[in-house]
């Protein structure tokens, strides 16, 4: 699957990465929920991060359409409200 991560490019996960990438996403649906800020920050921290280490960046220069769009880093819980509901970014 092809994962955009705004304002940092694209980068390709396989489908074993991508359940792992799931399960982060359900935890952010519940934690924006429960409007918990820290708990927010923290766990779209551990998506983004999870993007960074296990994706194989697509060079700039390739555009691909994207599966998924992980917003920029700098998302607010509040933002947060209108992507992170029902079943989140990935749909089950």
């Amino acid at each position: 699957m092809i994962i955009r991560l705004m304002g940092e490019g694209q980068y390709e996960l396989d489908k074993a990465q991508v359940d792992e990438l799931n399960r982060i996403d359900n935890n952010l649906v519940n934690i924006v929920d429960n409007c918990d800020e820290d708990a927010f920050r923290t766990e779209f921290n551990k998506i983004i991060d999870y993007v960074h280490i296990n994706g194989k960046h697509i060079h700039d220069d390739i555009i691909k359409p994207s599966d998924i769009i992980i917003p920029p880093a700098d998302i607010t819980l509040e933002e947060a409200k209108n992507i992170f509901k029902g079943d989140g970014l990935i749909e089950n």
